[in-house]
Order: C-alpha cells, then sequence, then structure tokens
C-alpha cells in the first residue's frame, strides 16, 4: 500500500491527511506526519493557565464563504457533541454570539468613531476601482502605496480594512487587490464585522484537537521533534521524492519513498522563530530563521527551478513583523468597563482598532470561555499592534522593548479607564513578537511561490501558505485547507477537486451594495 508523508503538523498537513483519508482512499495507517516542535497545529496554537496566563499567538477570521473548510470540518465530529461536526458547531456559534461591532474604532481622545462612513474622496474610490480591475501580472513588484494617494491611508476604511486582514502600506498590492475580490461582499457589513464568523473557542481548541483527535482515531501517525532536513530527488528534469532525511533526538536518519508513495510539505512558515515575553519581562527578537520549513524549502529551491523563492518572504523582518499578546485576569472589572464602553458584551463586539495609537492598536474580548479548560472566574482577551517598532503614546518606547505590563498600560491609556492600576496589578500579560507573521503579504511577483503540485512533479507538492493558489487569500485557514485539498486531488488525479474561489464580484446585487458602500457619508 502506498504511504504518505506530511512535513509539518499546521492546518494545512492535518486537513491533507484528512482529505487523504476522506477522498483519497488511504487507511490512516499509512500517513506519517512530521513535526519538528512539540506539538500539533503549527501556528493555530494556544496554550496557559489561569496561574501562568493564557497565550494565542493569534486568532484567525471565517466568513460564510470559506467552502473548503467548512467541507472539510463537515467530516470532523466536535469535541463538545460528537452528533455534531465542527462545522455546524461553528455556524450555530455564529447564530448565537454573532458580532455586531459599535466601537470598531476609537480617536485619540478615548471616543467611538462613527465608522459607518468608509471616509472616501473620489480619488480613493477611482483608485479602488482601478486596483480591483487591474490584471494581478501588472502588479508584479507592487506595494499597496503604489497604487494609492498618501489620503487612502487615513480613511475609515483602511484603518479597518488592514486591522482586520493585518495589511500595511508597504505590503504586495496583489495580495491587497485579492482580498478586495475575495471579500467585497463584506463591504456592506464591514463597520460592524457582522459577516465575520468566529470559532467558539480559539482555533487550536475548536479545530486543530477535534481534527488530530480524528486523525489518530483513524490511525496517523505524528512523530514529534522531528525535523525533515531535505529530500532527496531522482535523477532527471522529474520531480520526484525518493528519500526523506531528518533529524530526531539527537540522531540523523532517513525514510526511503516509494514510487507510489506522496510526500506533501508545507514550506515556510507565518510564526517561525517566534517568541514569547512576560508581564515583567519584553520578549527578544529572534530571526535566526530555526524553524526548519524556511530551511528545507531554501534546499529544494535551490536544486530545481520553479520551486518558488523563499529569500522574497523571510529577508525583510521590519516589514513582516508585528506583536500580539493575551490578557488573562480573575478580575472582571476590565470586561465590565468594556461593555459599557464598546455597548457589547464580550463575544459580539468585534475588533476595536485605536485609529490614532502609534503602534495602531488593536483589541477584541471574545466569548468566554475562550479556551476549553478556562475556569468560570477567569477572563482572557486579546490584542495587538501592526507598528511595534514605533514608540508608543504613552509608555514613551516601541512596544517591541515593552513588557506585558506596559502594553497593558498603553491599551488602557488609550481607553482613559480610572481603574488602570486595578486591571494592571491583576492581569498576566504575555506578549508575543513574530517577525514572519505578515511575510506572505510581501511585495512578490509570479513564480515567486511554488505551485501546489509543481510541473513535471510524480509525488511531491507544496502546502499552506507559501503555497500559490490563483485568486484565493493569504493569512487564511481557508487558503491552508485549499492547498491540502489541491494537492490530494492533483497528485491523486482525483475527480473531487476544490469548490471554485468564491468572487463576489460576480454577483451584480454584491457590486451594487459594494459601490454604495464606497459612497457612504
Amino acid at each position: 500500500m502506498p504511504k504518505a508523508y506530511l512535513v509539518g503538523s499546521g492546518i494545512a498537513s492535518l486537513s491533507a491527511a484528512a482529505f487523504l483519508i476522506r477522498d483519497g482512499g488511504f487507511a490512516g495507517r499509512d500517513i506519517v506526519i512530521l513535526e519538528e516542535q512539540d506539538r500539533q497545529g503549527g501556528s493555530l496554537d494556544a496554550a496557559g493557565s489561569p496561574e501562568t496566563g493564557y497565550t494565542m499567538r493569534g486568532g484567525r477570521m471565517f466568513e460564510i464563504h470559506f467552502d473548503c473548510t467548512y467541507d472539510l470540518m463537515g467530516s470532523i465530529p466536535s469535541l463538545d457533541d460528537p452528533a455534531k461536526s465542527v462545522t455546524e458547531d461553528t455556524f450555530a456559534f455564529h447564530e448565537d454570539f454573532a458580532w455586531d461591532d459599535r466601537a470598531r474604532l476609537v480617536d485619540a481622545e478615548g471616543r467611538v468613531v462613527d465608522a459607518h462612513s468608509m471616509g472616501f474622496s473620489e480619488r480613493d474610490r477611482l483608485e479602488l476601482v482601478k486596483c480591483v480591475a487591474t490584471p494581478e501580472r501588472l502588479l508584479d513588484g507592487k506595494r499597496i502605496t503604489d497604487c494609492f494617494g498618501e489620503g487612502f491611508f487615513r480613511t475609515n476604511f483602511w484603518w479597518m480594512w488592514c486591522t482586520t486582514f493585518a495589511f500595511e502600506p508597504w505590503h504586495s498590492a496583489i495580495e491587497f487587490r485579492r482580498y478586495l475580490n475575495r471579500f467585497v461582499h463584506l463591504f456592506k457589513t464591514f463597520d460592524t464585522m457582522s459577516g465575520i464568523y468566529r470559532t467558539r473557542f480559539n482555533q487550536y481548541d475548536s479545530l486543530v484537537r477535534p481534527l488530530v483527535k480524528w486523525l489518530t482515531d483513524q490511525g496517523v501517525t505524528v512523530r514529534l521533534g522531528t525535523r525533515v532536513t531535505d529530500l532527496r530527488l531522482s535523477a532527471g528534469d522529474g520531480l520526484t521524492v525518493e528519500e526523506l532525511l531528518w533529524r530526531a533526538d539527537g540522531r540523523t536518519g532517513s525514510t526511503p519513498v516509494g514510487p507510489d508513495d506522496l510526500v506533501m510539505v508545507t514550506n515556510g512558515s507565518m510564526t517561525a522563530d517566534s517568541t514569547l515575553g512576560s508581564t515583567d519581562v519584553a520578549p527578544v527578537l529572534e530571526t535566526g530563521r530555526k524553524d526548519g520549513s524556511w530551511d528545507l524549502w531554501e534546499t529544494l529551491a535551490s536544486r530545481r527551478e520553479g520551486l518558488g523563492r523563499p529569500e522574497v518572504f523571510h529577508s525583510d523582518v521590519q516589514d513582516s513583523m508585528w506583536e500580539s499578546f493575551t490578557v488573562t485576569t480573575r478580575d472582571p472589572t476590565f470586561f465590565k468597563l468594556m461593555r459599557e464602553f464598546s455597548g457589547s458584551e464580550a463575544g459580539k463586539g468585534g475588533l476595536i482598532t485605536f485609529k490614532d495609537s502609534n503602534w495602531l492598536l488593536t483589541i477584541v474580548l471574545n466569548h468566554q470561555p475562550h479556551f476549553r479548560d478556562q475556569p468560570e472566574d477567569t477572563f482572557v482577551w486579546w490584542g495587538y499592534a501592526l507598528f511595534p517598532g514605533r514608540e508608543g503614546n504613552f509608555v514613551g518606547k516601541p512596544m517591541t522593548e515593552c513588557s506585558g505590563r506596559e502594553i497593558l498600560d498603553e491599551v488602557l491609556r488609550h481607553l482613559r479607564f480610572e481603574q488602570r492600576p486595578q486591571i494592571l496589578e491583576q492581569s498576566v500579560v504575555i506578549p508575543a513578537l513574530m517577525p514572519y507573521i505578515t511575510s506572505q503579504f510581501l511585495v512578490r511577483a509570479h513564480g515567486d511561490r511554488p505551485e501546489v503540485v509543481p510541473a513535471g512533479s510524480t509525488n511531491l507538492a507544496f502546502i499552506g501558505q507559501y503555497a500559490e493558489v490563483p485568486d484565493d487569500v493569504v493569512f487564511t485557514v481557508e487558503y491552508s485547507v485549499r492547498t491540502a485539498w489541491t494537492a490530494v486531488a492533483g497528485l491523486l488525479g482525483l475527480d473531487r477537486q476544490p469548490p471554485p474561489v468564491h468572487k463576489g464580484g460576480h454577483d451584480p446585487k454584491v457590486l451594487v451594495e459594494a459601490l454604495q458602500t464606497l459612497h457612504r457619508r
């Protein structure tokens, strides 16, 4: 029987394993996942306790047209109710806790801004329409700033768009255009965020854990602490893997790959070299690319044409870095104050962005509990900043040099909360510094990312955020799942292919609503 070897255990690899079983006819015992870290899940992580503080580096948003993800997770039982699928649980949660953001933007005086108007000038509207209509190939090597005037980056639309999806002005115009086309149906409700879906808990607990349980129940092997250092390819112009080289427990080894076996590689990592700080200590910037996914991709790309250019995505840390933080407390004061401030209870308010913050801070109070094992008397919330290298408005130094307490102090001063000393005293704050977190958004050109199944490949595919899927958007769970489905269907020649990428712009009603939104005053 053929075997499948999956390098990495992020959502792309876990999804690929599930597709191999569900659609490809593989037995779980014939699938091996090789992961160099000591846990599964890749960038979808979450851990901690009330005493030490909970932490998660990020939280991904969903929307109604994540068709690949919902199709896959519709096959996976929920941990809370095995009679329901993860997809059914996610939809049910959205029905109960749909976002209705009433405080999406906050100004320099700590006042809620009316974000219903997008704040566009006529020039902004014309430039936005032009960007959407420009063929992608003509945007090779261009930044967002190459397509818009300075005024665009001071509109309500930009502040909401960039903090929802983590865009920065110097990022790729290609990726920005893809997002505009992919999510045009969200324009109408963008200020309230009611079109955004969330999982019941953080994505590790809601997606990774049930998926891992299902896979292990099927007999899939997960080898943690195993770093794949190289793939030995057959001679000639084709692309066939004959051997995996790996390192584990201080020793090196190899695994032969048969002619009918499959290899799928997660190339690159947006959370590579992430470091955590604490309430009292700032995280230390690490840029040594210790994560093996970058090294493996570089090795393969240097050996064969057509496997992408990894240096495009990992060579400009200042343009791809930002910082998040997770706050844990047993004191309900902050949650009560935020309900009064925002007009929404936790779990229904959506993102809150301090648009005049030098760091461009954004916070969110998710439905509690946000961690499966979180006690009823414990509260957890999360935030992040797109410009952590800038000096804070109040603490007087870059966020990257701040302890968790100093970051929380900056947030509370923006909110003008008089109970600031009490909240600071009762909170555990864990910052996370991520040098490559938006590296998939960096300026690129055609060919910088390898195809999921490269030309000439007989048994090798690339999956995850740095493999190329036309039209779909990186920095989403949907993108990773789509690459997994594409890889399995492509290598096995399956009739069941991923559904087309949703394009709301092909719907006249959606287009009319989007144009009306652009002209709101």
